[in-house]
């Protein structure tokens, strides 16, 4: 059951969805990884990955909007993060996005990121998104490329210190070139 008013979202072989309590270990187990969760802020303790999990549930209470759970739909397994976030002492709303470590390799960020990105413009009425990424984070990098970001500046981050911000085309941009799967 969902714990907050997202929508569900079909995004061919994937669904975004609110985020339910059986998401909190794979979460948990994602923020305990420090190769995996560094680009997200850091490793974390079990107690920290669950005010997280609760930030975000509040966030999407505040905002309308906040990180999907990304579900496979062959069998309901959650893959990873992805949604528009937007807290305080952000520069702008960001599109965001993780992959939990079994899922990796598959494309899902960037199947994941443009349906929340497509949703945003339509549902939302957003005219731009940045993504805010690590300094280092070349996979991250690479996927707001495909997506059709661009470096825009590099400013201080209030939890996670120096970020690089990335631009991503607004939506009349993606119509003038084909909408957004030009970018996939």
């Amino acid at each position: 059951m969902s714990l907050t008013p997202a929508p569900v979202l079909e995004a061919g072989w994937l669904r975004l969805r609110g985020p339910e309590m059986r998401d909190f270990d794979p979460l948990a187990e994602f923020f305990a990884d420090p190769e995996r969760a560094w680009g997200f802020g850091g490793a974390e303790t079990r107690p920290d990955a669950w005010r997280w999990f609760a930030s975000n549930i509040g966030h999407w209470q505040i905002h309308g909007y906040g990180y999907f759970t990304i579900e496979m739909t062959r069998d309901a397994a959650p893959a990873g993060l992805c949604g528009i976030w937007n807290p305080e002492g952000w520069p702008e709303p960001e599109l965001g996005w993780l992959v939990f470590a079994p899922f990796e390799g598959r494309g899902i960020a960037c199947e994941a990121a443009l349906r929340a990105r497509e949703w945003a413009y339509e549902d939302l009425g957003f005219t731009t998104l940045t993504s805010n990424i690590l300094p280092g984070n070349a996979r991250s990098v690479a996927l707001a490329e495909r997506l059709g970001a661009r470096y825009e500046r590099t400013y201080q981050n209030v939890t996670m210190g120096e970020d690089m911000l990335y631009r991503h085309p607004g939506p009349r941009e993606l119509d003038s070139d084909g909408g957004a799967e030009a970018y996939a």
